[in-house]
């Protein structure tokens, strides 16, 4: 985006700490947001970011610093303060009531009324014309249990907006998105600013930061380290501004040595909870040694394959064979102690207790072994020493293990499951969107852990809507439509445009008639 010539600072965070017991999240962070821009929060997981916006949001308060909010200093000491300022928070992992409908949702706390009641005509006409203003298609009506993660974005939009809000901030907002929500929330978020609205926009994605924002301020643990012009900095350079070292983009791999068959899928059919089929006779194989990359859109039955395989749903008809030994339908116990790890797509739903401590996640799927456990009694004190290990081997940041799991920021709770499942040392590794949420630095390492792994000898299926991810970690790569597999590839005979036609059903030859005249 061409450079702001607007000087006015609708937000000044200045030197602003947070403490928490002796862990210091924030150590004196200046920050400044233009009337208009986007502004780009970028850090490394645990860096601060988001405790840094919570303090901003009236969710936290400092230890020490000032907010100036228009020029003015203000104390934000709750969330109804920075409503009444007029800042909004979009947050990482959506606060919505599933079995309200949309406008339900975007009116909690502010109803409209009339009289002594409730007057919805008027609100869903409000909403109506903010949805039609910024671009934010939603149908009032609807149950948000009912509608897409892009669908529940754009109503946590909304929300900040039918408060008033002139600052919005977002927190990792792409974090659970498909490529095709990704670019209709980059949009959302022009019109915003078109309209007036000032945008704190908080990601690890770097073509996300380039597709949209004016200027970058470099978190890195729990200080600013730079605010600079988007324009005067390569990639490469502000990867290395925000993990402090040189970062690859494309991990070194020697070339995969397959083995036997590991896991072997045989015309699979599994049903979705609506009771229609989302995986269709689908056949597929994982060898030892080497990595699947499953590439497809969202919705086209990989979840349900994954969720198969490990014991989560119920199997209509086919087989799963694990070394040749049938695992349809077992338990996920069962099936986990047959040597099979798995990172699911949902860390809070299925990879995490989130009450729990840290060291009591890493140890859930060995707490009742040694020497985690003897004649029924947890060994603590082996539990908390192997989790600290762990920590430590994976970067996983924060005050302690003892901590809950919910303290994690996002990117520090997948590193934690991905830790857990990597040191069980599985023959079959399973992991879904491994990186979702996580930095380039740490992207860089679990892409070297899962070849790591594949090295050792070791099945591994990676499950990914990053193509990026797909192509640079697998040595063969399976593409899902509809809930069967549309075309098998390797990264060195394939690109991005060709893995696109297979996601949506068409097929790929080796030359196009055009090439084909062309070389002749």
């Amino acid at each position: 985006m061409a450079a702001l010539e607007i000087a006015e600072n609708v937000i000044e965070m200045k030197e602003v700490t947070k403490v928490f017991g002796k862990f210091v999240a924030n150590d004196h962070i200046n920050l400044e947001l233009k009337k208009g821009e986007i502004h780009a929060l970028l850090g490394e997981n645990g860096a601060g970011k988001s405790t840094l916006m919570n303090i901003l949001s009236g969710l936290l308060e400092p230890t020490e610093g000032e907010v100036h909010v228009r020029g003015r200093l203000e104390k934000i000491d709750s969330p109804s303060k920075a409503a009444q300022l007029g800042i909004g928070m979009v947050h990482q992992h959506f606060m919505l009531v599933e079995a309200f409908t949309v406008a339900e949702n975007i009116i909690l706390g502010v109803e409209e009324t009339k009289g002594l009641s409730l007057d919805m005509t008027a609100a869903k006409a409000k909403i109506m014309d903010l949805s039609e203003k910024y671009g934010l298609a939603v149908q009032p009506d609807a149950y948000v249990r009912d509608i897409s993660v892009g669908q529940q974005q754009r109503v946590e939009i909304l929300k900040t907006l039918y408060r008033g809000a002139e600052i919005l901030i977002f927190d990792e907002p792409t974090a659970v998105l498909t490529p095709a929500e990704i670019t209709e929330l980059m949009q959302i978020m022009k019109n915003l600013v078109a309209e007036g609205k000032s945008i704190l926009f908080i990601t690890h994605k770097l073509d996300e930061i380039r597709a949209v924002s004016d200027r970058i301020t470099v978190i890195r643990r729990g200080q600013s380290i730079e605010t600079v012009e988007l324009g005067n900095k390569t990639n490469q350079e502000l990867a290395e501004m925000m993990v402090g070292h040189s970062v690859s983009f494309v991990t070194e791999k020697k070339i995969a040595e397959p083995g036997a068959v590991v896991l072997d899928i045989q015309n699979l059919i599994v049903k979705e909870a609506r009771g229609a089929e989302a995986v269709k006779g689908l056949n597929l194989q994982v060898h030892a040694g080497e990595i699947v990359g499953l590439a497809g859109i969202d919705g086209n039955g990989q979840s349900e394959l994954i969720k198969a395989i490990t014991g989560l749903v119920k199997i209509e008809s086919g087989h799963v064979l694990l070394k040749g030994k049938e695992i349809t339908n077992q338990s996920p116990r069962k099936i986990t102690e047959q040597s099979v790890s798995h990172v699911p797509e949902d860390r809070h739903r299925d990879g995490l207790v989130l009450e729990m401590s840290v060291a009591e996640n890493i140890a859930l799927q060995t707490y009742y072994k040694m020497p985690n456990s003897k004649n029924g009694f947890l060994n603590y004190e082996q539990i908390n020493r192997h989790a600290r290990e762990l920590m430590a081997e994976f970067d996983v940041r924060g005050a302690s293990e003892l901590i809950p799991a919910k303290s994690l920021s996002g990117g520090n709770q997948q590193k934690a499951i991905v830790a857990r499942e990597i040191d069980r040392n599985p023959d079959l590794l399973i992991v879904s969107q491994p990186t979702r949420g996580l930095d380039v630095g740490a992207i860089e390492y679990i892409h070297k852990r899962l070849i790591q792994a594949r090295d050792e000898g070791k099945a591994v299926l990676v499950v990914s809507f990053e193509l990026d991810e797909i192509l640079n970690v697998s040595d063969r790569i399976a593409v899902i439509h509809d809930g069967k597999i549309q075309g098998e590839t390797s990264p060195e005979k394939t690109t991005k445009q060709e893995l696109g036609i297979l996601m949506v059903g068409g097929s790929v030859n080796e030359k196009s008639e055009k090439e084909v005249e062309v070389s002749e």
